[in-house]
């Protein structure tokens, strides 16, 4: 669905984007996560169209953006199959809750030279808009603040709104740049999870722009983790979490303490293995003693995963390893 290589975007001659390479497939909760200036809201406007670019390859439904620049017909074609939704809402404060929803509709139809035709037909027009955005805001659950202007709205409720207007023209791709880095952390919950089931229900692809490593463990599928306009990892949320590259451990502030004395191995839990005894049974097991050092347990799209750092006596080295392998847990040796 959107298929980018070596993209390169450069600001005078300042390179923001440093040979890209992503897939995001139909269906997909994807996050492109970074702190500020890592590039990813430039990213992220490449792929609406709204930035261009000097090198590679940007692909949404085989189109490539850059040939659609001087085509606005085409472009306007492409846009109306992505819905955008940002950190501040942006809506129209002189309009209410349901003029802000139907707002899309009127610019595609006034764009597309239609919108008089359609509405000189008042009942067919008018009636098919008003069911459109009735669905809507019931989907966002704001029927009831339908003539409501954006001052009487709490934040989560602003962007229920803007979410709603970025489906009005039935997208197949919904992007969604820092929309809740603004919020509480329990609207921001609520939010995500408004998402999450218009993903699954509606079966759009959603593609979020985040700092925010609590919204990737909810509901993301896949990320890029970007610095300075260069990947330093990218893959299944569950990997990336699980078992971390030092770039990834950076990014997230993690510095493993470990021993000097016996053997340190690292343990990672993935989901078919992590509601199991495995650490108690093999201390049983085998009849031997060891340290936990630490661990932590990760909630990654509903699942529980988690990973372990133990220290052994060299001795007990390889019956520790044989049991390791038979039990379905990741493993590595790690050093101070």
């Amino acid at each position: 669905m959107i298929k980018i290589q070596n993209l390169k975007k450069y600001y005078g001659k300042e390179l923001i984007i440093n040979n890209i390479s992503l897939e995001i497939k139909k269906g997909e909760i994807y996050a492109i996560v970074g702190h500020s200036g890592a590039g990813k809201s430039t990213l992220l406007r490449c792929i609406n169209g709204l930035e261009t670019y000097e090198e590679g390859s940007l692909k949404v439904f085989d189109l490539e953006l850059r040939n659609l620049q001087k085509k606005p017909k085409e472009l306007r074609a492409l846009r109306k199959n992505i819905g955008m939704i940002f950190q501040n809402f942006a809506l129209m404060e002189h309009k209410n809750v349901f003029e802000n929803v139907a707002m899309p509709l009127n610019i595609h139809f006034t764009q597309s030279k239609i919108y008089s035709k359609l509405f000189d037909k008042a009942f067919m027009g008018e009636k098919e808009m008003k069911a459109r955005i009735n669905s809507l805001l019931e989907i966002v659950g704001l029927s009831h603040k339908m003539y409501s202007y954006p001052k009487e709205l709490s934040g989560g409720q602003k962007q229920r709104v803007a979410i709603a207007r970025a489906l009005t023209l039935n997208p197949k791709i919904l992007l969604s740049d820092e929309a809740t880095s603004a919020l509480d952390p329990n609207t921001t919950k609520n939010i995500l999870e408004l998402i999450a089931q218009i993903n699954r229900e509606l079966g759009i692809t959603v593609v979020l722009v985040t700092h925010e490593m609590e919204v990737v463990k909810d509901i993301a599928q896949k990320a890029l983790l970007l610095e300075y306009g260069q990947i330093i990892g990218d893959g299944n949320v569950e990997e990336l979490f699980l078992k971390p590259n030092p770039k990834m451990k950076e990014f997230l502030g993690e510095n493993d303490f470990l021993p000097k004395q016996g053997l340190n191995i690292k343990l990672y839990f993935p989901k078919e293995v992590a509601q199991k005894s495995i650490i108690t049974h093999m201390a049983r097991t085998l009849d031997i003693d060891f340290n936990i050092v630490w661990g932590k347990i990760e909630k990654l799209n509903g699942t529980a995963l988690g990973n372990l750092v133990i220290n052994i006596n060299k001795a007990d080295t390889t019956k520790v390893l044989n049991y390791l392998k038979k039990s379905g847990v990741l493993w590595e040796l790690v050093d101070e």
